[in-house]
């Protein structure tokens, strides 16, 4: 026989999955729940931090415990980079994202920060400079609603940047069409991009910034953005929390023999 908490934590995952607990609902709370008899206050927390664990719910000091968003957004992986979007328009990719998810954004939901830092190796190494040497470092942390889902820091050489929007300290986007509208009207127009992906276990710090549940696992995305002619003009690093997106490629399937044969 299951012990009282996990028959309570069991009773409770069936009403979130059925509806009867919509995404951003607070669950009762623990006192209410003892008093109607669903067990003692050390049943229902144990069933919460199940529920938390499982990645059900959310629980944090001053908004109690609240039901998470089951449906992950869509990280498109190729079409959110869509020229038309950004040089054409102002649909930078976090809300390319959105829009292909169907879901709301407001501007407010990606804040930034911008500084003059030490090429960490992995930056260096990219952008074939020594280590230590400068570049600016554009750090972003995006939000859905109160939610955070990703942060995402683009480094950058001096010489790209400097005298651009990306290098303003005032906090908030780049501008109309993004960091990628910004290199395009200095005449870095991106070209091609290399992105790479880790899943790893955060740290203390990540864990608290994306407010991620116990056990949740991180997807660090690394991206190398190249002109035409090979230049590295961004790369980026990004930490997603893992259930709250779902990766979509869409891209032609490469046949190298043929395109060797072809080849006059």
């Amino acid at each position: 026989m299951a012990p009282k908490w996990r028959e309570l934590a069991d009773k409770l995952a069936q009403a979130i999955r059925s509806g009867e607990y919509a995404p951003g609902q607070q669950l009762p709370h623990i006192r209410d729940l003892v008093e109607a008899g669903e067990g003692s206050k050390s049943t229902v927390h144990a069933a919460y931090r199940a529920l938390e664990a499982e990645g059900l719910v959310t629980s944090s000091r001053g908004h109690g415990t609240v039901v998470r968003q089951q449906t992950p957004l869509k990280r498109l992986g190729i079409m959110r980079y869509d020229k038309a979007k950004w040089r054409d328009g102002d649909e930078v990719a976090f809300i390319a994202d959105r829009v292909a998810s169907g879901r709301a954004y407001r501007r407010n939901e990606q804040t930034q920060t911008v500084s003059l830092v030490e090429a960490p190796p992995a930056v260096a190494a990219a952008h074939g400079l020594p280590e230590g040497a400068q570049v600016y470092a554009r750090a972003r942390l995006v939000k859905e609603g109160d939610q955070p889902t990703h942060t995402l820091t683009s480094y950058y050489r001096p010489e790209h940047v400097e005298g651009t929007r990306i290098v303003d300290p005032a906090p908030g986007p780049a501008g109309r069409g993004g960091g990628f509208r910004v290199l395009y009207d200095a005449g870095y127009e991106i070209d091609h991009m290399k992105e790479e992906l880790f899943a790893r276990i955060p740290t203390v710090d990540e864990a608290k910034l994306l407010q991620l549940p116990p056990g949740e696992p991180v997807v660090e995305l690394h991206r190398t953005t190249y002109t035409a002619d090979g230049t590295v003009v961004e790369f980026a690093i990004g930490l997603h929390a893992a259930s709250r997106f779902a990766w979509e490629y869409e891209f032609k399937v490469p046949d190298t023999a043929r395109d060797e044969k072809e080849t006059p």
